[in-house]
């Protein structure tokens, strides 16, 4: 596994990388190489798109409000995809910023609202996420941007979740049993994660979740846990026991 550079600043470009391309900056990006930062022409920076890896790339200043980069060369591959879906009822505002970010750092690919009885919030700012997500990859030196999707009802988004994908499901009515001992006899495979509403679940739902063929329902322990304190601790959970964090290279 490649260790990422983090004596430079990084920044997603939704361009396509390649040796010797030209690519120019939005302005609010501009702005922040050449009069936040103070960058000048021949400084660099590293750049990516999730697509293409990592590149290091020269700035070219064009005023004070302009820039472009010039890609020198590749610096890291683009890894495989992470296939960890965190599942999740929306939060308000700060909160919601802060599952986003969290859930991109501790490996999540695929970012999925989930709407039930007691969400919270209905409707979200999806672009919001988006940057937040950006802002997250580029400051942890992660090379993959998640897919983020839009808002669904529970019963939709259980029925879209592949046959073969074990539904990890933090289940507060559950007895106080080891978190870590039911995720080490869990087959192999893809994995969601799904974190319900403050208030939790009720009845029904609760019942549809488990009679989902290859569902988990855990416990997070003794604690009532907020559901933005649960998120992180179910990932570093799966992450830490059936996840990528125990594999080599």
């Amino acid at each position: 596994m490649s260790v990422p550079d983090f004596a430079r600043h990084r920044l997603f470009l939704d361009h396509a990388l390649a040796a010797g391309s030209r690519l120019p900056l939005e302005r609010e990006q501009a702005n922040y190489l050449l009069n936040v930062l103070r960058m000048k022409s021949d400084d660099t920076v590293l750049v990516f798109n999730g697509r293409d890896g990592e590149w290091l790339a020269a700035v070219s200043a064009e005023g004070r409000k302009q820039a472009s980069l010039g890609l020198l060369r590749q610096t890291r591959a683009q890894p495989s995809e992470p296939d960890l879906h965190y599942l999740f009822a929306p939060l308000k505002h700060a909160r919601l910023d802060y599952i986003a970010q969290k859930a991109v750092e501790m490996g999540a690919g695929v970012l999925q609202p989930v709407l039930t009885r007691r969400t919270q919030v209905s409707r979200l700012n999806l672009d919001r996420m988006r940057a937040n997500a950006i802002e997250a990859v580029e400051q942890c030196g992660i090379l993959t941007l998640p897919e983020i999707r839009a808002e669904s009802p529970l019963q939709a988004v259980l029925a879209a979740l592949e046959p073969e994908r074990l539904l990890v499901f933090c289940d507060e009515a559950m007895a106080h049993a080891s978190p870590v001992a039911a995720l080490a006899a869990a087959p192999a495979g893809p994995v969601a994660v799904l974190i319900g509403p403050e208030g939790g679940f009720d009845e029904a739902e609760r019942d549809l979740i488990l009679a989902r063929p290859k569902t988990l329902g855990i416990s997070l322990g003794p604690r009532i846990l907020r559901a933005d304190t649960a998120a992180v601790a179910a990932l570093a959970l799966v992450q830490a026991v059936i996840g990528d964090w125990p594999r080599e290279g």
